[in-house]
């Protein structure tokens, strides 16, 4: 499918006499809903769009591959900030700034933090296509009755709940280790609780010398002591995420807790839906001793976006497609998909969703978020975000030491 959509993409039709614009997105059990989106615009549309779903685990390396080739795809899906610099950098993003500023269907149809969150020195590269992705504390109420435990709310409670469930026989934390990103969750909110949100700030602006602040190491060090304390259970490393592994391990009251994207609730309706409507908890992270930042601030994706390849025979097509993401038909497919959508109208149409309160509260825990740091491998430039996958993975392997996960770091320029 990925070579298909690499051989068809950027056509030469012109959007007058039709042809085909390609659409690479991130292929989970979201897409559903940008397929239905494909489908009713190609109705009346004489270009038509061609989706191309790319499994999660490659999709970051196919799109790269096929971004170099001859034939890279018309629009493609990405998260903003750093994950596509090295394209506008390049020269192969549109710059929609103009396009959303004065088309009367844009400009006023998305909240403004999350269309800035997309954007790079001041101009807009994508339009947002899929929901709110904070991450979030998800458990499993029914153990947690069980054992007569309340969700988290400090490190201390935190400690006691891992306790517990150990002695039960119940790994604590879900863990898609394989997959590394998972892991990295971990991170970005234990440097948020215990160093506030300006010491990544400082590494996302370009300072290396960051990961030598000392709530780096204290973050490092408090994952080393779950790790070792067993709170992710023995085989974590060999459990993925994009094929339902952990999100499994949950539902199935194998582990009690999953630290994860707000997606997870939609991936639990879509392969647990009786867990996922009854025994499915959420919370924030707890908070840290000593830490000094907000409980309420907020990791994860803002949101994902489109954009446009600067390269299409079909951009007035293109922006076509990406205008149909503003409709309140849309939005009401992420709605009912579990989802909270980024359209401005989204308040209105939360009653509607298949868990109202899950949707009303990730919601306000968004707009009440002194910070929403975005997803460090996305807000970070390859260079820097492929090997701090590698060295967060190190870390929770046990293959090195929160110092030398430290070092190794300040040492990516």
């Amino acid at each position: 499918m990925v070579m298909a959509g690499v051989l068809t993409g950027c056509g030469s039709d012109s959007d007058g006499g039709g042809g085909t614009i390609t659409a690479y997105v991130y292929g989970d059990d979201a897409v559903k809903i940008q397929e239905a989106a494909v489908k009713e615009f190609n109705k009346t549309s004489k270009v038509k769009v061609k989706l191309i779903p790319v499994p999660g685990t490659d999709y970051v390396n196919k799109l790269h591959s096929a971004m170099g080739s001859p034939s890279a795809p018309d629009i493609f899906y990405n998260w903003g900030g750093g994950s596509i610099k090295s394209y506008v950098d390049a020269g192969q993003v549109v710059d929609l700034t103009s396009t959303v500023k004065n088309d009367d269907t844009l400009k006023d149809s998305f909240i403004p933090s999350i269309v800035k969150a997309g954007s790079l020195d001041g101009k807009i590269y994508g339009v947002p296509m899929r929901g709110m992705q904070p991450v979030m504390l998800f458990y499993n109420k029914k153990l947690f009755a069980e054992n007569k435990l309340e969700a988290p709310k400090t490190w201390e409670d935190l400690q006691h709940v891992i306790t517990t469930l150990k002695a039960k026989g119940v790994i604590p934390f879900a863990l898609g280790g394989q997959e590394k990103w998972p892991e990295l969750m971990w991170m970005e909110y234990l440097l948020d609780r215990i160093g506030g949100p300006e010491v990544f700030k400082k590494i996302e602006n370009g300072d290396s010398s960051g990961w030598g602040d000392p709530a780096v190491l204290k973050s490092a060090r408090t994952i080393k002591e779950l790790v070792d304390g067993g709170a992710f259970g023995k085989n974590f490393n060999s459990v993925d995420y994009a094929s339902g592994g952990a999100p499994a391990l949950l539902s199935k009251g194998k582990a009690a807790m999953h630290l994860m994207g707000s997606w997870e609730y939609s991936t639990q309706l879509g392969k647990a839906p009786k867990f996922a409507k009854e025994d499915l908890g959420w919370a924030n992270f707890p908070t840290v001793a000593g830490g000094v930042g907000d409980p309420a601030d907020v990791v994860g994706n803002p949101t994902n976006y489109w954009s446009v390849n600067s390269r299409t025979k079909h951009k007035d097509a293109a922006i076509a497609f990406l205008k149909e993401m503003a409709s309140k038909s849309y939005a009401q497919a992420l709605v009912d998909n579990g989802d909270v959508p980024t359209t401005s109208n989204a308040a209105s149409m939360l009653p509607g969703s298949p868990n109202p309160k899950y949707a009303s509260d990730q919601y306000n825990m968004v707009q009440k978020a002194p910070s929403f740091a975005l997803s460090w491998d996305q807000a970070l430039e390859t260079g820097i975000a492929t090997p701090l996958l590698t060295e967060i993975s190190k870390l929770f392997a046990g293959k090195s030491t929160p110092e030398q996960f430290v070092e190794a770091m300040k040492a990516v320029k």
